[in-house]
């Protein structure tokens, strides 16, 4: 990572203050002369989306509950070689964490990287009791370096001096760098994942860019990043070696992966071959990822697509296939939306759609058989999203035992059959390497 790269996260007092607008609209403004590394703290697919579409670099995830600490430092480092700055956008509230701690949330990962940090706060309906949240906040925990505030939704030019002297006449240090009015043309519409994904009726980049300038200072900005000094580390390098081809389905119903699996996986030397379950046919490979995403809002395409009969003929041939989330749902023989589809086939279960939650948060698994992904043994740390129910057959065998999190009944999750393993829980390589894929792909290459 270049000396000169500077950092900053971008916090809030709670979930709905405005992050999001402010991040990225922080970043469209400094990629018009600057190179931006976007990050998003948390498990989060969506919103790094939206960052790499404005950055030109892939946005990547900071997890310190899946990735740890170390995970943490090496996927900044990485991704921060050859940039100018490194936005970070922050979840929920600050010291929002897993359960009652700090692990994994916005406070947690400032404090890994040592950066510092702008906090969001919704002006709306309140004046002086912003310094009752500025002064809780910057004292809460002193390690977390506060050192800007952005209002959202601020009234007039009264409005936000009041709020101003009020910090100045409460000893509070902290400058307000930024007041933004309310602006809806600015928003993300969301749907039942979450937002809308990159492309799908997002705002105007140019006009992002100049609304933020308008109303932040961005030379403030620039300033406080300045003050991020990088930790050196030591990177790992991967313990297996491959030149397999691996087919992964990337595509509108297939769009839910981290960045770092990709790299991961062309660190260990594989070629990576993508392609739409929906539209292409299955590429000559020797393993397939499918990755999690929206299959029942493109249930219709992918069971008129020949290539899930392919996808089963691959799997019958003991292809090694790994799947997570909406891909258990294609794996499936059906999955019921507004009628039923007939999926791939490959694994004896059914899956419908409920309407509401059926699973959110954080998982924690031991591998209790052998599969494409793990061996058996193996403590896996990971996430789950999602609004379906998967009924399998009695005879369905699982690889996971959740220590923490539902899965697909009982507890248990990855659904195998022949060497394809499905399972609701999301995944990041620092917890769960691709070595066991790989060399699984490899033996199914030398057939």
């Amino acid at each position: 990572m270049a000396d000169k790269t500077k950092a900053l996260l971008i916090a809030g007092t709670g979930s709905g203050v405005g992050k999001t607008t402010v991040a990225t609209g922080l970043m469209a403004a400094l990629s018009k002369n600057h190179k931006v590394q976007p990050f998003k703290v948390g498990p989060d697919f969506i919103d790094p989306g939206h960052h790499t579409q404005i950055c030109g670099r892939p946005s990547r995830n900071l997890d310190s509950f899946m990735m740890g600490e170390k995970g943490v430092l090496e996927t900044f480092a990485r991704a921060s070689r050859g940039a100018d700055f490194c936005i970070i956008e922050g979840v929920m509230g600050l010291f929002d964490g897993l359960d009652s701690t700090e692990t994994a949330s916005s406070a947690h990962i400032a404090k890994i990287l040592n950066v510092p940090v702008l906090l969001v706060i919704n002006a709306h309906g309140v004046s002086r009791s912003i310094a009752a949240i500025v002064k809780g906040f910057s004292e809460f925990d002193r390690s977390v370096n506060i050192q800007g505030i952005i209002l959202n939704n601020a009234g007039s030019e009264r409005h936000v001096k009041l709020i101003s002297d009020s910090l100045h006449s409460s000893g509070i240090k902290i400058p307000v760098i930024g007041a933004l009015p309310g602006n809806k043309d600015l928003s993300i519409p969301s749907r039942h994942l979450g937002l809308y994904m990159a492309g799908e009726k997002n705002p105007e980049i140019t006009e992002m860019a100049i609304f933020i300038e308008k109303h932040i200072d961005v030379d403030s900005v620039k300033t406080i990043a300045e003050n991020f000094k990088a930790i050196d580390i030591d990177f790992k390098e991967s313990g297996v070696r491959s030149n397999v081809k691996i087919g992964i389905a990337n595509d509108s119903a297939f769009c839910f992966y981290y960045q770092d699996a990709f790299d991961a996986l062309k660190m260990s030397g594989a070629q990576l071959v993508f392609f739409s379950p929906m539209s292409d046919a299955l590429p000559e490979v020797d393993g397939l990822y499918l990755g999690g995403g929206y299959p029942e809002l493109f249930a219709k395409e992918l069971e008129a697509s020949g290539t899930r009969h392919e996808i089963k003929k691959a799997a019958q041939d003991e292809m090694p296939i790994y799947g997570e989330c909406g891909a258990l749902l294609y794996l499936c023989n059906s999955l019921e939306t507004e009628r039923t589809y007939k999926m791939a086939g490959v694994l004896g279960a059914n899956s419908r759609m409920t309407g509401k939650l059926q699973a959110l948060g954080y998982t924690e698994a031991e591998a209790v058989v052998d599969s494409p992904r793990s061996k058996k043994g193996k403590i896996i740390r990971g996430h789950e999203f999602h609004y379906s129910v998967t009924e399998c057959d009695t005879d369905s065998r699982f690889v996971y035992e959740l220590k923490r999190g539902k899965g697909i009944i009982e507890g248990k999750d990855g659904l195998m059959e022949n060497n394809t393993m499905a399972s609701y829980m999301h995944t990041h390589p620092a917890s769960n390497s691709f070595d066991e894929f790989l060399r699984q792909c490899d033996k199914y290459k030398s057939k």
